[in-house]
């Protein structure tokens, strides 16, 4: 029976590649360690699995995609995107929608998938402090990030309204419940902003992407600042003296999203559905910790228990923290975006 099912893999793994022979993807992620993560766990044995030439670059983001749509010029065929990002994308018409018949998603966590975007890994916003600084003694919630007089000293902060509106509300008292109906008006919205305004005297640096926040720590250039849990665990590997909590974070996901007109749409969508199976990723952990979005990667006895704990998406990590809401991102991104812009160029 053994003998027969491995000879049955083996003739499917072929049939994938022949069909597969001579086809390439353009793939864009978000560089740094993150990026160099997924292509060791999802990336590399992908291509080497499927012989689906795979050409990586780093992007800036939808308005990257947006330009390419916009001018007719689409190059890129898969793109990692966060969950907010890519359903504003989406209601702009800027992805392809995915073929679940071809992408299996059947042993998905609900929820981290949508018609345009296929999650990838589930990640959290912390808030997190230099332990040269603070020791043991630093912030154990978003009003204590908020509190200069308890804790002093610089910090970093986003400079993309993604993650940025909802720590000050909950710095400001709003109950984690009640965080996005209160951002469901411009008055809710611009209560979140002043609540920055009050903090922005002291934000040396209002970082753009995870390599940056992550650099910030390593080289001590920051007391404290926001950022995505996996970066500083990374960061600290390398030395860096970072800590940080999951209380009070915000719960996400990024995704992979197909740009509207992407030269190489069909193979896209054969390479999404080989790098969302468990056995991909599974090995996610390993370089990142981030968690994946298949649960039955959880089953497949590659990660531990001790692995398991410190992953965003474990049931202990997940029950401290906020879900983001996809429906206000989709809804109300724009307008957000543009009041936060303001209140950056003041």
């Amino acid at each position: 029976m053994k003998t027969k099912m491995t000879l049955t893999l083996a003739a499917g793994l072929m049939a994938t590649t022949a069909v597969a022979m001579d086809k390439e993807v353009n793939f864009a992620s978000w560089g740094g360690s993150y990026q160099e993560a997924q292509s060791k766990a999802l990336l590399e044995p992908a291509a080497e699995n499927t012989g689906i030439k795979i050409n990586q670059e780093s992007y800036g983001g939808m308005s990257d995609v947006r330009l390419q749509v916009s001018s007719g010029q689409v190059t890129l065929d898969i793109v990692v995107s966060g969950s907010g990002g890519a359903a504003r994308a989406a209601a702009e018409g800027l992805l392809e929608p995915l073929d679940y018949d071809v992408i299996d998603v059947s042993t998905f966590y609900p929820g981290l998938y949508t018609d345009y975007c296929v999650g990838g890994d589930v990640f959290s916003t912390v808030f997190a402090y230099n332990t040269d600084t603070f020791g043991d003694a630093g912030p154990k919630t978003w009003a204590d990030f908020w509190d200069v007089e308890k804790f002093p000293g610089t910090r970093a902060y986003r400079g993309k309204v993604s993650g940025a509106l909802e720590p000050a509300l909950l710095a400001d008292g709003v109950d984690p419940a009640e965080v996005y109906n209160v951002l469901a008006s411009e008055e809710g919205i611009e209560r979140a902003i002043d609540k920055i305004r009050e903090l922005k005297s002291h934000i040396s640096v209002f970082w753009t992407s995870g390599a940056q926040h992550a650099q910030l720590m390593k080289d001590g250039e920051v007391d404290m600042t926001t950022g995505w849990n996996g970066r500083f665990d990374n960061a600290k590997k390398d030395g860096a003296k970072v800590s940080y909590s999951f209380d009070g974070a915000l719960l996400d996901y990024d995704c992979f999203a197909i740009p509207k007109g992407a030269p190489n749409k069909d193979t896209a969508m054969m390479l999404l559905n080989e790098i969302s199976k468990p056995e991909y990723q599974d090995d996610l952990p390993k370089y990142i910790t981030y968690g994946p979005t298949n649960k039955a990667a959880y089953e497949t006895g590659v990660i531990d228990a001790a692995t398991a704990a410190s992953l965003p998406s474990s049931p202990e990590n997940a029950a401290k923290q906020v879900p983001v809401s996809l429906e206000w991102y989709g809804e109300w991104e724009t307008i957000a975006a543009e009041m936060y812009q303001e209140m950056l160029t003041e």
